[in-house]
């Protein structure tokens, strides 16, 4: 479930989602997001380091009729570089990830949540066994989005 709002009772006007490698759990949890929650809350996915699209992300995603087809994996180097880090609400997504958000408190003046996401790619059998993982972390990742950016 949602930790506790940090944000002081505000409403969470952007929101960062970061991982390992910005190809599977960020790019899912903003895609979400914005689908969602379109305009009202301002989104991006970054990871610690370069990755590269995930199929089966894509593939996830399209079962809901959102097309993750074109999102490019960044850091948050390439991000800091393009629009800078002035987000309400950092969402790390891997421990990799967490220690890279909460460094990035020291100069940035955001709420950091950890919510610990299983990598699917570790996960082995059959496509459609590999497929159902990366949906069970598309489906948790969508509960908890809408639960903590409901009033947003």
């Amino acid at each position: 479930m949602a930790g506790p709002d940090r944000t002081g009772g505000r409403r969470v006007q952007s929101v960062l989602f970061v991982c390992a490698m910005n190809a599977i759990r960020s790019p899912l949890a903003e895609a979400l997001a914005r689908h969602y929650f379109g305009k009202s809350v301002y989104v991006q996915s970054a990871g610690v380091r370069q990755g590269e699209r995930d199929p089966f992300a894509v593939a996830v995603l399209d079962e809901l009729g959102i097309d993750g087809s074109k999102h490019k994996p960044r850091t948050l180097v390439d991000l800091e570089e393009w629009e800078g880090l002035n987000f309400d609400l950092i969402v790390s997504l891997s421990p990799e990830a967490h220690h890279a958000a909460l460094e990035l408190t020291r100069t940035v003046a955001a709420e950091v949540e950890y919510w610990p996401t299983a990598d699917p790619t570790l996960t082995q059998g059959t496509r459609e066994q590999v497929l159902d993982a990366y949906r069970d972390v598309r489906d948790g990742l969508s509960y908890r989005i809408r639960l903590r950016l409901k009033g947003s």
